[in-house]
């Protein structure tokens, strides 16, 4: 019975596997709409958008004819309790759509949240609200911070001029003095504000930087755990456990002991996924942890690994590479974005 349930659950696990679901936007080429694609290349959803974002927790967030709405996997939209609603935009990343089944959402001035079915989970009445993390978010009421959580019960930061979101429990606040520090899930300064900026938290450590402008890293506990002696930081990357760090005009790379390495490169980026997209003889290539080039910088542009997947271009056109530098989709579009999980 033990041999029988053993080979039942393996066959389980490997039909799961190959059962996941990839999706990523599309452009083919020659067009100026997107649309989806799977892993394979092929269009799930027909390329008909200007604007369209990457799917979260089943649903992808497109903005069409001055309005957003949310589609899932089979291009079906979802509705919503509140209409003529607009999306989160963070910068350099875009809109930003479901995070632990809510997403905020604001309709005239007010901003609320929206749970999955497509009905107001929490009410509009913040002038500021921020995608969830484990639980909490940060919003803004009546010009004051408060920490929710998804029941809405709220807990004020106290001396705050501005609070961003939250990263493993904590969440960079500004004091009046213009100090940066951090706060935890129920708005109380874990942190006190001391310095002149802050990162996020990852993998336990958060880049600092003092009022004199040297950067380094701390713990939540706010002990200094790499000196401050770096002109500029970026944060750790949880899969290779290494950050970019800038020593007067050269980015290299630090480990949570503060060692740090170097890679034979005209540009470099943060690790992702544990893998590092670099410019070597004006070709992308990507590098691990120990700075060997693991895929040869052959191509004519990339983007960060994600998922097991690499967005690579070849000529003008885009595809996708896998792990070993292979293409599993070959370069035949004028744009994609990165690989989501969807199921």
């Amino acid at each position: 019975m033990k041999l029988v349930f053993t080979i039942t659950l393996s066959i389980l696990l490997t039909v799961s596997a190959f059962a996941q679901t990839y999706i990523t936007q599309a452009k083919p080429f020659g067009k100026k709409e997107w649309g989806y694609i799977n892993q394979k290349g092929e269009f799930l959803i027909e390329a008909q958008y200007r604007s369209c974002y990457k799917f979260s927790e089943g649903y992808a967030p497109i903005y069409e004819g001055k309005k957003f709405f949310f589609l899932n996997s089979k291009g079906e939209k979802l509705k919503t309790e509140v209409g003529n609603f607009k999306l989160f935009n963070v910068f350099g990343i875009g809109m930003q759509g479901f995070k632990e089944g809510l997403v905020p959402i604001i309709v005239g001035k007010n901003w609320g949240y929206l749970n999955t079915n497509g009905e107001l989970a929490i009410g509009l009445k913040y002038e500021k609200a921020l995608p969830f993390d484990n639980g909490f978010a940060v919003v803004r009421k009546n010009g004051d911070f408060f920490v929710i959580n998804k029941t809405g019960d709220e807990f004020v930061v106290d001396g705050a001029i501005d609070c961003k979101g939250f990263s493993e429990g904590l969440a960079p606040y500004r004091a009046s003095d213009k100090k940066f520090g951090f706060v935890g899930t129920d708005g109380k300064v874990i942190i006190k504000a001391q310095f002149s900026s802050v990162g996020y938290f990852s993998n336990g450590l958060a880049w600092a930087k003092t009022m004199d402008r040297k950067v380094g890293f701390i713990n939540k506990k706010g002990e200094w755990v790499i000196e401050a002696t770096f002109v500029a930081a970026k944060n750790f990357d949880p899969v290779s456990g290494l950050a970019m760090v800038k020593k007067v005009d050269k980015w290299v790379y630090t480990n949570k002991s503060g060692e740090t390495i170097s890679v034979n490169a005209e540009r470099t980026s943060n690790f992702k996924n544990g893998l590092a997209k670099g410019v070597k003889g004006g070709k992308t290539g990507y590098f691990n942890k120990e700075g060997k080039w693991v895929i040869e910088a052959k191509f004519d542009g990339g983007r960060d690994f994600k998922n097991g997947f690499a967005a690579a271009k070849k000529g003008d056109k885009w595809g996708f590479i896998n792990e070993k530098g292979e293409w599993v989709i070959e370069p035949t579009f004028s744009g994609v974005k990165d690989m989501e999980l969807v199921n």
